[in-house]
C-alpha cells in the first residue's frame, strides 16, 4: 500500500485467466526494460498459508529492490492465475495483492470467451480500487478480441496493445529455445521499437504522472478546499496538508514528499493508522470488497430512486431490520431515512417537538408553539445544521444565527484516574451530597456501569432530588416550555468525549417521565419524548449494539448513523416509536412530517447497511471479541448480556497511562481511548494534547516489521479537542496493530513523564 519510489517504477501483472500468456508477456516487458538500458527486477511470490505474511514477504523484497538502484529502475510482480484464483489461505488473488496496491497491468484473454473474463477481471479490480494503466494480449487473428476490447478500454483511459503470440511449443528443447528467442527478438528487438517499448513509455510516463500529482496536490489543495473544522490559518505549510494515496484496513496511504528530504530509496508513501477511524465512521476497515461489492449491486439495480410512496428492497429490509432486531428492538415502530447524523437530529427534533405539541395542543397557543424548547446536557453537540445547533448551549460550534432554545444540565462524568475509577460530580450536585465531595471513587468500572445496582444508592436519590427541584424551577419561571429531551448516551463525543455518569442519564429519563413510566407501553411517550442521539455510539462503537440495554430504558426517538454504513458512504436512520408517528397522522397534508432529501433511503445506502450489519453480526461473536471482553473479566459472548462494559483496549495500558503526572484521566470504551492531558487552559481552544502527540504522526523507522500493510513502519493520525485526544479502533483491528499503537502512545507520553 506504500510502495511507492522516485527511482524504481512497479507494476503488477494480473491475468483475465489462467494460461493467457501473462509470464510470456510479462517476460517481454522485462526484456525491453532491459533493451531500454534499465535495471530489471522481477518477482512471482510464492503464496504463503496467512496473507499478512505473504504481503510482508512481497513488500519486504520490493523494499530491498528498492535500496539498490542508483538509476531509474523498473519492477515487475506477476501474480498467479486468473484474478480470483485462490492463494493457499483461500484469499483471491484481487484480495491477497490489495494491501500493496501497485499499479497494474493486466493481461487479457485472447481466446474465445476472452472478452468477457478480461472485462470482468477489470471491473473486479475496479471494484477494489485498483490502478489499472495497460491492457496487454495475443493477437489472435481468428477470435480477434483486440478489436473489441481497444475502443472499449480507450473510453476508460486505458491503452490495449495487442502482440503476435509465441509459436507452438516443440518437443526438442534446443528448437524450443531457439524459437522462443527469435520470438523475443521479434517482439522486442534490439532497436527498441515496437509496441512492446510503447507501453513501456507508457508505463514510465504513468509513474511519472502519479509523482507530480502527488507533489502538486498539497499546494493545489491550500489553494482550493475549505475544510470543516480547521483553522486554515494555522494550516499554511504544504507539509502540514496529509495527502491520502489510498486506504486499506485501518491504514491509510500518505504522502510524505512534502516533509525533510529523504533518500531516493525510501517511499515517498508511508502508512498511517487512522487514528480518529475517520471521524468515527469506521467500523470494518477502509475499501471492504463486500462493501463495495454491496455498493455496486444496488448502483446497477437501481442507481437512485424517489422514495415518498414507493419502497425498495434494499430500503425495506434495513427498517424491518433495524426495528425487528436492531436498536429499535422492542419499542421502535417505524424507520426515516435521512443523509447524515445531523439532518437525522434534525428530523428527531422535528419529531418530538410535533408529538409534544400535539399532545399539549390545549395548553399551547401559536406563539408559544415557536417558542419550545428542549433539555439536554452540557457539552452536548447533534451536529452542524440550524436546528440541531439550536438544541445545544451557546458553545465554540453555534453560528451568528444560533438561538439556543432550552435548559442543559451539567452532567457528572465517569473517568479513569490514577488506576481508580472515578465518579465527578458539578458543584452544583456535590453540594447537595452528605461530605459535599466532588470526586467519588467507586468500586470498579463495570460497577459504575451497572444501572440496577446503582439506582439502590445514595448518589440516585441525590440525582432525583437534584434534577426534580430543577426542573420545578424551570417550569415556576418565565424559560422556554421544555418539550423534549435530548441525550447522547454515555458518551458526548464532539464536546470533549465527555464519559457522562449513566446513572444520571437514567435517573433524568426517569424523572422526565414521570410517575406513569413504569406502566407505559414502549410504544407511548409519557412525560417528555426522549430522543437518543446514537450517531456516534450506536452500532457497537462502544460494544455495544445500543446503549438502551445498558441504561436499562429506550427512546421514543433515536437517530443512528456513521457505523450503518460501515463508513462507506453517508446514511442516517431516525427511529421513532408507534406514538410518535401518531401525531403526523390526519386528513391534512400538512400534518405529514414535510421533511426529506432528494437521496432519502437511497438504494446504494440502505444495501451497504445491511451488507455493514450482516458482518458486524459476525464479528460481535469473533474470537478477537471474545480475548478483548477476558481482558476486562466480561463473562463469555454467550453469556454475556449488553450490559458489560470493555473495551478492544487493554486495560494495563489504560491505567499505566492514567498514572502519567501529566495524563489528567482517561477512559476507555469499546472501540474509543480518551487522554485528557493536564492544562490550565483546558476546553476546545486549548492545543495541549496537540503540542504533547504531534511526533506521534510521523513513522519511526525500525529494522522489525510492523503491523501496518506490508510492515513499514507507521504513523498515527489523531484528532484531539482541546486538552483531549481521542484514538478509535475499528471493530475489526487486528489485536497486533492495538498493541503496536498502545506502545506508540505510551512512548511518547513517557517522554513527558
Amino acid at each position: 500500500m506504500s510502495l511507492l519510489f522516485k527511482n524504481l517504477r512497479i507494476h503488477q501483472i494480473f491475468g483475465a485467466n489462467t494460461d493467457v500468456g501473462k509470464t510470456v508477456l510479462t517476460s517481454a516487458l522485462v526484456r525491453a526494460s532491459a533493451v531500454a538500458g534499465h535495471s530489471v527486477y522481477y518477482l512471482k511470490p510464492r503464496t504463503v498459508p496467512t496473507d499478512d505474511a505473504f504481503v510482508n514477504a512481497v513488500a519486504s523484497h520490493i523494499r530491498s529492490c528498492a535500496t539498490k538502484p542508483d538509476m531509474f529502475s523498473h519492477m515487475y510482480v506477476e501474480t498467479a492465475g486468473g484474478v480470483h484464483s485462490p492463494t493457499l489461505s483461500g484469499t483471491t488473488q484481487l484480495d491477497a495483492y490489495r494491501p500493496l496496491f501497485l499499479p497494474t497491468v493486466l493481461i487479457g484473454d485472447s481466446r474465445l470467451g476472452g472478452i468477457s473474463s478480461t472485462i470482468a477481471s477489470y471491473e473486479a479490480m475496479m471494484l477494489r480500487g485498483y490502478i489499472v494503466d495497460a491492457v496487454l494480449l495475443f493477437r489472435d487473428e481468428y477470435y480477434r478480441n483486440w478489436e473489441y476490447l481497444s475502443p472499449y478500454f480507450a473510453e476508460r483511459g486505458v491503452p490495449v496493445v495487442s502482440v503476435d503470440p509465441p509459436p507452438e511449443r516443440q518437443s526438442d528443447p534446443k528448437a524450443d529455445a531457439s524459437l522462443t528467442e527469435h520470438y523475443y527478438q521479434d517482439i522486442v528487438p534490439d532497436n527498441g521499437e515496437g509496441a512492446i517499448f510503447d507501453v513501456i513509455k507508457h508505463l514510465d510516463s504513468c509513474h511519472t504522472r502519479r509523482l507530480e500529482e502527488l507533489d502538486s496536490m498539497p499546494r493545489r489543495t491550500l489553494d482550493s478546499i475549505w475544510w470543516p473544522f480547521v483553522q486554515h490559518g494555522h494550516v499554511k505549510r504544504e507539509a502540514d496538508v496529509n495527502i491520502i494515496d489510498s486506504a486499506w484496513g485501518d491504514f491509510f496511504s500518505v504522502y510524505n514528499g512534502k516533509r525533510s528530504p529523504s533518500p531516493s530509496d525510501n517511499s515517498i508513501l508511508e502508512p498511517q493508522f487512522d487514528g480518529s477511524a475517520s471521524w468515527w465512521t469506521q467500523a470494518i476497515g477502509h475499501a471492504h470488497p463486500s462493501l463495495a461489492l454491496a455498493a455496486a449491486r444496488a448502483a446497477g439495480r437501481y442507481g437512485h430512486v424517489m422514495f415518498p410512496e414507493a419502497s425498495h428492497l434494499p430500503a425495506l429490509k434495513l427498517a424491518e431490520r433495524l426495528i425487528q432486531d436492531g436498536p429499535g428492538r422492542g419499542w421502535a415502530s417505524r424507520a426515516f431515512f435521512s443523509d447524515d447524523g445531523s439532518t437525522g437530529m434534525e428530523v428527531a427534533i422535528k419529531m418530538a417537538l410535533r408529538a409534544f405539541a400535539t399532545r399539549e395542543a390545549g395548553q399551547l397557543g401559536g406563539a408559544r408553539r415557536k417558542d419550545l424548547g428542549i433539555l439536554g446536557l452540557k457539552g452536548s453537540y447533534h451536529g452542524d445544521t440550524i436546528g440541531a445547533m439550536d438544541a445545544c448551549e451557546e458553545g465554540v460550534y453555534t453560528c451568528e444565527w444560533h438561538d439556543a432554545k432550552g435548559y442543559w444540565f451539567d452532567p457528572p462524568t465517569v473517568s479513569i484516574r490514577k488506576g481508580k475509577t472515578v465518579v465527578a460530580l458539578p458543584p452544583a450536585i456535590a453540594a447537595e451530597t452528605e461530605d459535599g465531595q466532588s470526586d467519588i471513587e467507586t468500586v470498579s468500572l463495570s460497577w459504575t456501569y451497572n444501572i440496577d445496582e446503582r439506582l439502590k444508592s445514595p448518589l440516585a436519590s441525590v440525582y432525583r432530588n437534584y434534577i426534580e427541584r430543577t426542573l420545578q424551577k424551570l417550569k415556576d419561571g418565565n424559560g422556554p416550555t421544555i418539550a423534549a429531551l435530548i441525550l447522547e448516551p454515555l458518551v458526548m463525543g464532539a464536546g470533549g468525549m465527555i464519559f457522562v455518569d449513566p446513572l444520571f442519564q437514567r435517573v433524568l429519563i426517569d424523572v422526565v417521565r414521570g410517575p406513569s413510566a413504569a406502566t407505559r407501553s414502549s410504544s407511548e411517550w409519557s412525560g417528555l419524548p426522549i430522543i437518543f442521539d446514537e450517531v456516534f455510539i450506536g452500532l457497537y462503537r462502544l460494544g455495544l449494539q445500543t446503549s438502551s440495554t445498558l441504561l436499562g430504558t429506550t427512546p421514543d426517538i433515536s437517530v443512528n448513523a456513521k457505523i450503518l454504513t460501515g463508513g462507506l458512504v453517508p446514511l442516517a436512520v431516525t427511529l421513532a416509536s408507534d406514538s410518535i408517528y401518531r401525531a403526523f397522522l390526519s386528513d391534512d397534508k400538512v400534518d405529514a412530517l414535510l421533511h426529506g432529501h432528494s437521496y432519502t433511503a437511497y438504494p446504494v445506502g440502505c444495501e451497504v447497511a445491511h451488507e455493514t450489519l450482516d458482518i458486524l453480526d459476525k464479528l460481535t461473536t469473533s474470537e478477537s471479541w471474545r480475548v478483548a471482553r477476558e481482558k476486562w473479566k466480561v463473562p463469555e459472548p454467550e453469556k454475556v448480556s449488553e450490559t458489560s462494559v470493555w473495551s478492544f483496549w487493554d486495560p494495563e495500558f489504560v491505567h499505566v497511562v492514567s498514572r502519567m503526572d501529566h495524563v489528567a484521566e482517561v477512559m476507555a470504551f469499546g472501540t474509543v481511548l480518551s487522554i485528557k492531558i493536564k492544562d490550565e487552559s483546558a476546553g476546545y481552544q486549548s492545543h495541549s494534547a496537540r503540542a504533547l502527540l504531534e511526533s506521534i504522526k510521523t513513522a519511526v523507522q525500525s529494522e522489525a516489521l510492523s503491523p501496518a500493510p506490508g510492515g513499514s513502519p507507521f504513523g498515527i493520525h489523531y484528532r484531539t479537542l482541546g486538552n483531549v485526544a481521542y484514538f478509535m479502533l475499528s471493530l475489526n483491528t487486528p489485536p497486533s496493530v492495538v498493541r503496536a499503537v498502545e506502545e506508540r502512545v505510551w512512548a511518547v507520553l513517557e517522554k513527558r513523564h
